[in-house]
């Protein structure tokens, strides 16, 4: 059993629900911890499920943390007794209770279970009520619907035939098994799994297992399967689930089903991971940190659950109000009444399509008549799939408005990044153009589905669509005519209005959790950053920012552009959408930027004309430079330019204009400006290894990671319980996971990613100093810095886009620089920033998140680079 000491082992003999001896093979940390002269708090009941042993937990044993930990080879399994007896379910939560009575293990106790061994574990919970003090589930199904058919990898499983040759003639189903992890398993370890398992004799456990899953009524494990999964709901413990949402045997849905019994518990989905998560992720760790935070001195985030109070609530409240309130008043407003407050480019006959804000009011409350008629309830999730423009923002209000949880992934999170988002959202409904729909269809995405456009019967049926908005707003509509309009009260400030998904530029994409209150603070915060009002309009050139526009008051516009491509937002598309609205706020990915730019030439008189005629420009997503802004005013030469600093946790943190930037002068990263109203900006000091040390501090010049406190900062991230204790590491504080510093004049320099700083042996170095050191070299059109070898002593890359190789969106292979590029960055490095650079290569495109095109993936130049360091050879970027 690689990485297990010998003296954890421990055998002992036991009698079992047959009343004879029975030697059990366990793992116990006591010694380790008496050696340490550690008194546990507790024990960790950790039970394994089929076909693996007490080697799954070998992590968690190590006497790293202050609990005792005992891991049991269940009988058959393992390094334990080949009894010869067949155990059902209820004999094993039985033999499990008298081995621990046997152990004399008393509470507080913790169980720890996985696969079986969490229907196991959770037998054992019911039954010792007593000792119980929480719970910990991994990868587990405690109920199985008899109307459900078994996932299909069970389905092989049981098959008559086949069932003995694949678990015990042959070794095949622990193969498999062990095999759905891929390369996160070692051949060591892969062999240590398969040792206590040589044999067919040694593999009827693994059979007996299979043989014991209940999916019919008339099996004989069935009543127990029932009496855990009911008494579940009444165990109020503190519970921890942790799970591989790519199990194609205990998928999602019995993550949900988990969810629905123990509504309090904790959550955290490791993406990417598949069955065996201890094997692919870092389960321990979480494990310490929420056994500490759960029972030890630290305050427990918020994950799941009972609403408490928002991570923000220091800061200076906003104030207070309904999101969606502004489209009411200005429908009953006769100035603005039939005024535009949707409007749409880009249909077949070339015409804008307005909507106005009598119009869209209506139109909310009768969608929202409509949902509440057909059964959607305030609390449920709402998947909202639709194109920007007049039905994605009745739809999204309606929600609001009913007290529904919009959930908003857009489709620039590309294909693979929405599936992962809307399957691990959990949503009840989904509502989406057809497009979508034959996407969820084919993609298998949970939630009743609801199509925006009536479709025919036949499409319908193909696509499992109940209804349509178009007739639940006539639903809707009727009811208002025969003077029943919508009468449901208003959401309470504090229960959850939306789910907002990250870019993923630094991983998956992360679920942002927000409030009525604090969605309703971050609409106020954007508009007093952008000036926002009914006789501004605003030109939404990045696609999620259409949602911004009817909580401000604000007419809006998307560009007819690929919503999936801001960056690829074009000058003539760009004018188009201004001239729609005359004098409009502009809002664009800072990506596009340059495609404006450089497509300028493409427009005609009336383009310029509009373009010149914009009132403001605002750009967010990453730090713009100011020669961009800069360059930008020879199309709006009146034009304020303006670049706020935030994320989708926190929208609007701090602003800055052209003239503030150029006031500002050169300095390490790019200057954004001082805190926005109601916004606390302070810097988590680092240590010599980029660590955060603890320290909280507004000193000018102090670089570190980036914190905020503002009433608008999001509630929780979704199901992601380690993250979101994580960044709320510093009480009151969301540590953003960038890093800066701040002037003498409070001003905020952003340096790049606190995960991408560069610690080499000469110190630590962000990664947008030696960025924009690069950068001041001529041809050189964009750098990425990427770091070599271990932290403390890493090496410095520097890989760059040159204005003569720049090909937009086709990264290809890097290749060396011509001698005297090296030879120019190099020393434009060192003179600027300070650094050394071991090596200067060439990209016709720098890898970007595929929402903002434009945050650098400096972890894959990073990988690219060690690979190639090395001798290797390295994939295209």
């Amino acid at each position: 059993m690689p990485g297990v000491d010998s003296r954890l082992h421990r055998t002992v003999e036991v009698r079992d629900h047959t009343g004879e001896l029975r030697r059990w093979h366990l793992l116990d940390s006591a010694p380790l911890l008496a050696e340490r002269g550690i008194t546990p708090r507790g024990t960790l009941l950790a039970v394994h499920g089929n076909p693996t042993y007490s080697f799954l937990f070998r992590s968690l044993v190590r006497g790293d943390i202050p609990w005792r930990v005992v891991a049991v080879d269940q009988l058959e399994m393992g390094w334990s007794e080949r009894t010869g007896v067949r155990r059902r379910y209820q004999d094993r939560v039985t033999d499990l209770s008298m081995l621990t009575d046997a152990l004399s293990l008393r509470g507080p106790v913790v169980t720890v279970g996985h696969d079986w061994g969490g229907l196991i574990s959770s037998g054992w919970a019911l039954d010792n009520r007593h000792d119980l003090a929480g719970m910990i589930l991994t990868n587990t199904g405690v109920h199985q619907q008899l109307e459900e058919a078994l996932p299909r990898a069970l389905q092989l499983a049981t098959a008559p035939g086949f069932r003995g040759a694949s678990t015990a003639l042959t070794d095949t189903f622990l193969r498999v098994t062990l095999g759905l992890s891929g390369d996160a398993i070692s051949p060591e370890v892969r062999e240590a799994y398969l040792a206590p398992y040589r044999t067919r004799a040694r593999r009827q456990g693994i059979d007996q297992f299979v043989a014991d899953i209940p999916a019919r009524a008339e099996h004989p494990s069935r009543p127990t399967l029932e009496r855990v999964a009911e008494g579940l709901t009444d165990l109020t413990v503190p519970t921890l689930l942790a799970w591989g949402p790519k199990d194609i045997t205990f998928s999602d849905r019995f993550l949900r089903d988990l969810i629905r019994r123990v509504p309090h518990a904790d959550v955290h989905r490791f993406e990417n991971t598949s069955h065996l998560v201890w094997e692919e992720a870092d389960v321990a760790g979480l494990v310490a940190t929420w056994l500490e935070a759960t029972f030890g001195t630290a305050e427990a985030p918020r994950t799941e659950g009972p609403v408490r109070r928002p991570v923000s609530a220091a800061a200076e409240p906003a104030p207070e109000r309904h999101i969606g309130d502004p489209i009411g008043r200005l429908a009953a407003d006769p100035q603005h009444a039939h005024r535009p407050a949707v409007v749409e480019l880009g249909a077949e006959d070339g015409e804008p399509r307005e909507i106005s804000w009598s119009l869209l009011h209506r139109r909310v409350e009768d969608i929202a008549a409509g949902l509440q008629g057909h059964g959607v309830r305030p609390g449920d999730r709402v998947s909202v799939l639709i194109s920007p423009g007049a039905d994605l923002t009745g739809v999204l209000y309606a929600c609001f408005r009913l007290g529904a949880v919009a959930v908003i992934a857009d489709a620039g999170l590309g294909m693979q990044g929405l599936t992962r988002a809307v399957v691990g959202s959990h949503p009840d409904w989904l509502i989406g153009i057809d497009k979508a729909l034959l996407g969820a269809r084919a993609l298998g995405w949970p939630g009743r589905r609801i199509s925006v456009k009536q479709l025919p019967t036949v499409d319908r049926r193909a696509l499992g669509v109940e209804t349509s908005i178009a007739e639940l707003a006539r639903s809707g509509a009727l009811m208002r005519d025969l003077g029943a309009p919508l009468d449901v009260p208003h959401p309470a400030p504090d229960a959850d209005a939306a789910i907002l998904f990250t870019s993923g530029s630094t991983g998956p994409a992360k679920g942002a959790v927000y409030t009525h209150r604090q969605l309703g603070a971050m609409f106020t915060a954007v508009g007093d950053t952008l000036d926002l009002a009914p006789e501004r309009g605003l030109v939404a050139g990045f696609a999620p920012f259409a949602l911004l526009g009817p909580a401000l008051g604000a007419p809006t516009v998307v560009p007819d552009m690929d919503i999936t491509r801001p960056g690829e937002l074009s000058a003539p598309a760009l004018a188009a959408a201004v001239a729609a609205l005359g004098r409009p706020a502009v809002f664009t990915a800072p990506a596009a930027l340059r495609n404006i730019l450089d497509t300028a030439d493409q427009l005609d008189a009336s383009g310029r004309a509009a373009l010149a005629g914009a009132a403001s420009f605002f750009s967010a997503g990453a730090p713009i430079p100011a020669p961009l802004l800069a360059r930008l005013r020879t199309l709006m030469p009146e034009t304020r330019a303006l670049t706020p600093y935030g994320m989708t946790e926190c929208l609007a943190v701090t602003a800055i204009d052209l003239e503030g930037i150029e006031e500002a002068g050169e300095g390490s990263g790019v200057c954004v400006g001082t805190p926005v109203p109601r916004v606390e900006v302070a810097i988590a000091v680092m240590d010599a290894e980029g660590r955060t040390s603890g320290e909280i501090t507004d000193r000018a010049g102090e670089s570190g990671e980036i914190l905020v406190r503002a009433p608008h900062v999001r509630d929780r991230y979704l199901m992601l319980w380690g993250t979101t204790h994580e960044s709320m590491r510093f009480p009151g504080w969301h540590a953003t996971g960038d890093v800066g510093h701040l002037d003498a004049n409070g001003r905020l320099w952003v340096e790049g990613r606190a995960a991408h700083v560069l610690a080499t042996a000469d110190g630590l170095f962000t990664p947008v100093r030696i960025e924009e050191a690069a950068e001041a070299v001529p041809t050189v059109r964009r750098a990425g810095a990427a770091a070599v070898g271990p932290r403390g002593t890493q090496q410095v890359v520097v890989i760059l886009e040159t204005e003569d190789d720049y090909r937009p969106g086709r990264a290809g292979r890097p290749r060396p620089a011509e001698p005297s590029l090296q030879e120019a960055v190099r020393r434009s490095v060192h003179e600027r920033a300070g650094a050394e650079v071991v090596a200067v290569f060439t990209t016709r495109c720098l890898p970007t998140d595929i929402r903002h095109n434009s945050k650098i993936d400096r972890a894959a130049l990073s990988r690219w680079s060690s690979q190639t360091l090395r001798g290797e050879r390295a994939d295209a970027l």
